[in-house]
């Protein structure tokens, strides 16, 4: 009798053993792969920017910035990228302002309408904008010259007013929402005590409300910044017809030309590129973090909202007008486009028809294309949710030193720019080391979970800090396994965060274009590819029928996203 429970106990301790054996076998794995298959890379691409004629050298990036394109280029990408940040903050925090702290009618919508944007790939949006502002037929132009007998047309989207313009309302929607949630969580009492003692609430704003959100204001407007300097469809598709280039349009360039020489001096480009965006995402995550501001209280209150009044009405049309500036213009010009049986003559009833749908749909390499999105961003979204899950069980539920490396790797993958990923793959997978993916399946899915991986993180941690540890302990000690306990205790609790997960990676791969137009092959072509072909050799009716194709994708995966996570995860 006295033997028996120790037998027991030895038995139990075994098999724990042996599921924690296999629970960080799985972990360990999908760790490993993302050092192979991010850090390396990336490691590498720095090497061998510094090499130069086979020797380790700085001259690669003398010649590089030598030239006066590239240094022009390099101006362009900072001067671009900040004229963006800075508009993008005068025009969000004002709109945060009112969605968050005023009696602002129909508050919920106009909160989804601003960042609606969001959801829209940037390149689509370049698309629209050369549409309607395009200097010899755009239609917002003509109708302009049309109203007020003008001569010429009052704007010009091949412009660096143009492009900064569309990068901003592409871009705008990350600081809206970093700023929207800083409101959120910040104190109420503090501007009810500024008001209580006599001040306006446009006082109030700017000495209480505005110094105390300044570090979500500042990191908001680095997300825009790097969003920006990152950004190569808008900028190929507005800023090059107008002689405008920046980083990642050089980049390309020289990939493009297919030398060894155009290579080297494109790692030289994208490793200052990188040199960047990892900077500013230091200055974001470390500086701002030894600010101290007192913004959240341990009181649930909701804030005094501001009235008003008289300036309601008026308020609520200039909102209004933005909204409908910035969304409902770009996707009717889409829409009408899509429509449209002769692009020179003007809108009417007799000039619209389905007939482009239907070529579009009867067109065998539309139909390649996307079906090949679709194959690789559900290949994408399938392996990058199951790392994700490993990934966020290892910071929230172990304690084990190092934890956060993976989860500062996959940060740091979201926050390369994709230009920079994409040359990385290309110069580590392309048979240097023995394994060569160029223009495979294999490299893309690769260069899409280094990208997006985040999503699914970020995603799934939340949802599974909220399972209590208890659960997991009572199912283990009855004699569970590991991979038991997370299939029937953990999965069901977090799956609705798993679905939005699933949902946020594949979006994004689904209509990619920066990676995707370095590293596609003649048999992995993808829309997004596609899309770009079509608009740049000048068939926009068909760019519009794809770009409204892809716009009812990304809106259907936004509502099944909402349906699963009861409205906390989508736009």
């Amino acid at each position: 009798m006295d033997k028996t429970p120790i037998v027991i106990s030895e038995k139990k301790s075994l098999s724990s053993k042996i599921h924690i054996n296999v629970k960080w076998l799985i972990i360990i794995l999908a760790v490993l792969a993302l050092v192979i298959f991010e850090v390396i890379p990336m490691i590498y691409l720095v090497i061998k920017s510094f090499i130069l004629e086979g020797n380790f050298s700085i001259k690669n990036y003398n010649v590089v910035y030598s030239k006066s394109a590239n240094w022009s280029a390099f101006i362009n990408t900072f001067k671009i990228s900040l004229l963006v940040m800075l508009l993008s903050l005068v025009i969000t925090f004002p709109l945060a302002w009112l969605v968050g702290r005023t009696d602002l009618p129909a508050k919920k919508f106009f909160r989804t309408f601003f960042i609606t944007t969001y959801m829209i790939p940037p390149y689509v949006g370049g698309i629209a904008w050369t549409q309607l502002l395009n200097p010899n037929v755009g239609y917002l132009n003509k109708f302009l010259m049309k109203v007020f007998h003008l001569s010429s047309a009052p704007f010009n989207i091949y412009s660096t007013g143009g492009l900064v313009w569309v990068l901003t309302l592409f871009y705008s929607p990350f600081a809206f929402i970093t700023i929207s949630r800083a409101l959120e969580k910040m104190d109420p009492t503090l501007e009810e005590g500024a008001r209580i003692s006599g001040a306006s609430p446009l006082r109030t704003m700017f000495n209480i409300t505005l110094p105390l959100t300044f570090p979500s204001i500042l990191a908001g407007g680095l997300l825009v910044f790097v969003s920006a300097a990152s950004a190569f469809g808008i900028p190929s598709i507005v800023g090059m017809p107008g002689g405008i280039e920046v980083l990642t349009t050089r980049i390309v360039s020289y990939v493009y030309m297919g030398s060894s020489k155009g290579v080297s001096e494109a790692t030289a480009l994208a490793v200052s590129l990188m040199v960047v965006a990892n900077l500013i995402l230091f200055l974001t995550t470390t500086v701002l973090a030894t600010k101290e501001y007192v913004t959240i209280s341990g009181k649930s209150t909701r804030p005094t909202l501001v009235e008003l009044g008289k300036w309601k009405g008026l308020i609520t049309f200039i909102v209004s007008l933005y909204g409908f500036i910035a969304v409902i213009l770009p996707l009717g010009s889409i829409v009408i486009t899509s429509l449209l049986k002769t692009m020179s003559k003007p809108i009417s009833l007799s000039n619209l028809t389905f007939e482009n749908w239907s070529i579009a749909a009867s067109n065998p390499e539309y139909m390649v294309t996307i079906k090949n999105s679709f194959i690789y961003a559900t290949i994408t979204a399938v392996i990058g949710t199951i790392v994700a899950l490993l990934i966020s069980y290892l910071v929230v539920k172990t304690n084990v030193k190092g934890r956060k490396i993976p989860d500062f790797l996959v940060t740091l993958g979201s926050a390369t720019p994709s230009v920079v990923i994409a040359l990385a793959m290309i110069i580590t997978f392309s048979g240097k080391f023995g394994l060569n993916l160029y223009s495979t399946i294999a490299i893309l899915v690769i260069a899409y979970l280094v990208k997006y991986l985040m999503m699914g993180v970020r995603t799934i941690s939340a949802s599974l800090s909220q399972v209590h540890e208890s659960l997991e302990e009572a199912a283990l000690n009855s004699g569970a396994s590991w991979l038991r306990t997370l299939k029937d205790i953990i999965l069901p609790l977090i799956a609705p965060s798993i679905i939005a997960g699933w949902f946020l990676i594949f979006m994004p791969c689904f209509y990619e274009l920066t990676m995707s137009i370095l590293l596609y092959g003649s048999k992995t072509k993808t829309i997004g590819v596609l899309l770009y072909e079509l608009q740049t050799y000048a068939d926009p009716q068909s760019a519009s029928v794809l770009s409204v194709l892809i716009l009812f994708i990304v809106l259907g995966g936004n509502l099944i996203m909402r349906k699963f996570s009861k409205g906390n995860i989508g736009i």
